[in-house]
Parts: structure tokens; sequence; C-alpha cells
């Protein structure tokens, strides 16, 4: 009984996990591919008439997802940018200088990982700035919120890279910024590539920030977009439309992490033969 439950144990917690995300998944996909009639009350049956290719155009112009991937582009990739490049730039300081103030510094930046951001305030902020209901300040507080998360994952890789590429460098007579761009930056790939899958898929899906910070509109991403068409009824009783709109959304970020996950492996099989 022992050996069954100690074998058992690992395929009973992939069943549960394989439950847990593959049946939303599949309620979707099925969902996205149903005309009205069948999707009024969402189930896990499959379609009896299939109609995928429709439903998913009249959710791109009814929509209104070119206008909306348009924002979600024009807001999410500098974020991600000043993310990464910003996050680099603090670890490599975190992780090579060795001093109280820097130390402090450290856990001042990490603290944003425990501590909530307050919306009113960031609100209020941006309207002292002229920055409210503007992509340059969306992507300002993408990048103050997500940027915790990166110096975290940044320092603890960069400690692990041994000191002797650097000083090497150094007596070859480089520049602090060429030993950063060409020799650290190259060796954080990985942990790039998995930041860059956080911080895009948390603000691709996000819309509760997104709602205070650019209030919809002409500036609306693709949830904040999906949101309003809901709320304008366009949506209403088409759930078939609404999952193929989701469908459709989630699509680049399945295409980024498939490229992300490829990148880390890579990654850390090159580390390994090196």
């Amino acid at each position: 009984m022992t050996a069954v439950w100690r074998y058992g144990r690992p395929s009973l917690v992939v069943l549960l996990a394989a439950l847990a995300v593959g049946v939303p998944l599949w309620l979707v996909a099925v969902t996205s591919a149903k005309p009205q009639a069948e999707a009024i009350k969402p189930n896990l049956d499959l379609p009896r008439h299939w109609q995928p290719a429709s439903n998913y155009a009249d959710a791109v112009s009814q929509g209104e997802m070119l206008r909306g991937f348009l924002n979600s582009l024009l807001v999410v990739v500098p974020s991600v940018i000043l993310v990464l490049i910003l996050g680099a730039g603090a670890a490599w300081v975190f992780a090579r200088r060795k001093s109280k103030l820097v130390s402090a510094a450290y856990a001042l930046c990490i603290s944003g990982l425990l501590l909530p951001p307050a919306v009113i305030t960031i609100v209020m902020e941006l309207r002292q700035l002229g920055l409210s209901n503007t992509r340059p300040g969306m992507i300002a507080v993408y990048t103050g919120m997500y940027l915790s998360t990166s110096i975290f994952f940044m320092t603890g890789f960069i400690r692990a890279i041994p000191m002797e590429l650097e000083e090497a460098a150094r007596m070859d007579g480089a520049s602090p910024s060429r030993i950063f761009w060409r020799i650290v930056l190259p060796l954080l790939r990985p942990v790039i590539a998995t930041a860059t899958i956080m911080v895009m898929l948390y603000a691709w899906s996000d819309i509760f920030y997104a709602f205070f910070v650019l209030g919809g509109g002409d500036r609306a991403t693709l949830p904040l977009n999906l949101y309003q068409v809901a709320s304008a009824q366009l949506y209403l009783n088409n759930w078939h439309l609404v999952f193929a709109y989701v469908v459709v959304m989630s699509l680049p970020m399945v295409a980024v992490f498939l490229v992300g996950q490829r990148k880390i492996v890579s990654g850390i099989t090159s580390g390994a033969v090196k």
C-alpha cells in the first residue's frame, strides 16, 4: 500500500493540476466554436455545429481587437524593455557592491514584492504629473510594479556569475558600460526570458490598473477593450464571441511563452556545457 501511494501521489497531483487547468481551457475552446444558440449556457459539450472561423472574425471586427492589440503593444513592449534594462543595471550594482547603503537600497527596491501598489495614490500622482489617461503613465505604472521582481531574480543570478570574467575584461581596458552590455547582459538571457514572460503575462492580461490609469476610450488595451464591449451589451448573451475574443487575445502570450521557454532551456544547457 505504501509503494502504491508513493508512486500514485505524483500521478494524482499531475491529474488534479491537469483538471484545474484543462477544464477551463476546454470550456473556452469549445464555447468559442459554438453558434450563439448553443453558447447561451456555456458547458463542456462539443459543438453540434462548428463555426470557429466566423466567431473569431466577428470577435476581431465587432470587438475592435486590432485597435486594442496595437494599444497593448504600445504599452506592454516599452514596459518590458524598461523593466529588463533598469532591472539588469540595478541588479548588477546590487550584486557586485557591498555596503550598508547598497543593501538598504536593495531592500527598498524589492519591497515592491510584498507591498501592494496603492491605486488611489498612483492615480493622484499621475494626475499631478499630467500622465493620467496616457500611455506613458501606464508604462510608468507597469515599470514600477514589476521592476522589483526583475531586480530580485537578476541579482541572485548575477551573484552566481564568476567575478573573474569581469576582472579579466577590466584588465583588457573595458569600461563598466562595455562590461555590462558585452558580458553581463548576454549571460542574463535565461533570467531575462523568465522575466519577460512574467511581465508580459501580467501586463498583457491586466484590466484593473488599466481601468484606473487609462480609463478606456481609444487607448484601451485588449482586456480593457473587452470589458468596454461587454459593458456596452454588444456581447450580451454572446458567450461564443467573448470566448473567441479571449482565445485570440491569449495567442500572443502563448507564442511568447513557447519562444521564451526555448531560450531558458538553451541558456541553461549552454551554461552547463561551458
